[in-house]
């Protein structure tokens, strides 16, 4: 198991990693929209939808990989009102259109609005 650390993406808030490459796969810790040069989060779903894509973008570029590798995702909005403006910019990254998993969730850490998590095979 490979531990995956980039300071391209957000660092861990709590007791987890970024992400881990074990077995030929790369799971990637949920990624809020954090600007990782700033420490703070864009306003709008758009901005904050973009802003998590790269973070995730960042962990699968520490792996070696790129968004054609993902072949699951999870993401979660604060507000389903959000998902047809979450799925426009969404589609722009996972173009391969993995596997995926969308739900609402009472709250998601900092305030955001939108959290995304993803698995990809090297």
């Amino acid at each position: 198991m490979k531990i995956l650390e980039t300071t391209g993406a957000p660092g861990a808030i709590g007791p987890y990693s970024q992400g881990y490459e074990v077995n030929g796969f790369v799971f990637t810790s949920g990624q809020i929209p954090v600007d990782p040069a700033t420490g703070a989060a864009p306003e709008g779903i758009a901005a904050q939808a973009d802003q998590s894509c790269k973070n995730v973008g960042a962990i699968l570029k520490a792996a070696g990989l790129d968004f054609s590798k993902v072949v699951k995702t999870t993401c979660f909005l604060a507000d389903m009102g959000d998902f047809a403006a979450f799925n426009e910019v969404y589609a722009k990254y996972f173009v391969s259109k993995p596997a995926r998993s969308c739900v609402a969730v009472k709250d998601l850490p900092k305030g955001v609005l939108c959290e995304i998590e993803a698995i990809a095979v090297k």
